[in-house]
């Protein structure tokens, strides 16, 4: 084999394990997001960066406007998972502080910024 087509084969695993990996990913958000529904209204925030990582924040929010369950995903690649945040969950979102809950991580405060503005 040539070093060509051996390139051409390590390019083709490559761009196969990328698309399989990416569909794992969504499939986690997916159902992590369906389970988010369960307990209220979601509301979704995410934070902007091209070459630093970037978090989703994902917040069930009760018709009394507390926080009843969320999820956060971060990370740069494709094996970032939904964890829950437990210093959100039994806030009210009119008290909800991102600077102060989260003063170690500015992608976070943005992404829950995001999630607790009221834009429809």
């Amino acid at each position: 084999m040539d070093p060509v087509n051996a390139l051409i084969g390590v390019a083709a695993i490559a761009w196969t394990s990328q698309i399989a990996l990416g569909w794992l990913q969504i499939s986690r958000f997916n159902r992590a997001l369906a389970a988010l529904a369960e307990h209220g209204r979601v509301s979704i925030g995410r934070s902007a960066g091209r070459l630093k990582p970037r978090v989703v924040l994902a917040l069930a929010i009760s018709e009394e406007g507390r926080i009843t369950a969320n999820f956060v995903m971060k990370g740069l690649t494709v094996f970032a998972t939904p964890g829950d945040e437990a210093r959100l969950t039994g806030r009210a979102i009119s008290e909800v502080c991102p600077e102060a809950l989260f003063p170690e991580n500015k992608s976070l405060q943005e992404a829950l910024t995001l999630a607790i503005s009221n834009k429809r």
